[in-house]
């Protein structure tokens, strides 16, 4: 028996139209539907914005990704989510994880996807690409996130502002992801370099909680959910 396909579906960040046609297809018609589990018993993310097309018929399987950086617990927790997509692949059944944002960009179903491959290289897998919540939140504040020559930096953490001190030093747009627990350091650094007024938050970009804030010479005191980002957009002489 031929084993079945894992798709990668990229959903969006929030608005649950800005899933691709082509991800709504397989999304509709695959028998497994999986995604990350949610905390508390809530519906996760990416549940959320697809929970109105998944038919009852669906398997739905949650898996359970710990927040976390401890290396032994994170494989721990992809070798047991890869077993039990396994569990339904062998059987010859397609399955969709479907992913936040877009599939290729820090996404977790990356590991998923490897961990399967290496206990099971027959298991094939394919991708669907989709919107990433830079681009997004550039939409949410009316601003292209690039022009012409301008060049791009994207950090997907920030654990040592050093390392944004060092960025603004040649980059002309920086993109910080996850920016909540370290927004105060970072906006001490913005305000010495005088960049305040070039710097916009976007929450939780596209979803229906979704608030910006376009100026941040009076926004010190801010506090971010954690699907946050910051972009700076450098003037250079």
């Amino acid at each position: 028996m031929q084993t079945g396909t894992l798709y990668g579906i990229s959903v969006g960040p929030g608005d649950p139209e800005l899933i691709t046609l082509k991800g709504l297809n397989l999304l509709k018609s695959v028998p497994v539907v999986a995604f990350p589990a949610g905390i508390g018993g809530k519906q996760g993310i990416a549940q959320r914005i697809v929970s109105q097309w998944l038919k009852s018929d669906r398997v739905q399987l949650a898996l359970e990704f710990p927040y976390l950086q401890d290396e032994a617990v994170l494989n721990s927790a992809w070798q047991l989510a890869a077993q039990q997509v396994w569990e339904y692949l062998q059987r010859g059944e397609d399955v969709a994880f479907v992913c936040e944002g877009d599939i290729s960009f820090y996404s977790t179903f990356n590991y998923l996807a490897a961990t399967l491959q290496q206990q099971h290289p027959e298991v094939r897998v394919q991708t669907v690409p989709g919107v990433a919540s830079p681009m997004a939140a550039a939409s949410a504040l009316g601003l292209p996130l690039t022009i012409r020559d301008q060049r791009l930096v994207i950090l997907p953490a920030l654990y040592r502002v050093e390392e944004l001190e060092a960025v603004l030093n040649w980059a002309d747009v920086v993109v910080l992801m996850k920016v909540s627990s370290v927004y105060p350091q970072v906006w001490q650094l913005l305000e010495q370099r005088d960049l305040l007024q070039h710097s916009y938050v976007v929450e939780r970009a596209t979803s229906a909680e979704q608030v910006v804030y376009y100026d941040l010479r009076d926004r010190s005191e801010l506090k971010l959910h954690y699907f946050s980002l910051l972009i700076v957009k450098l003037i250079r002489e």
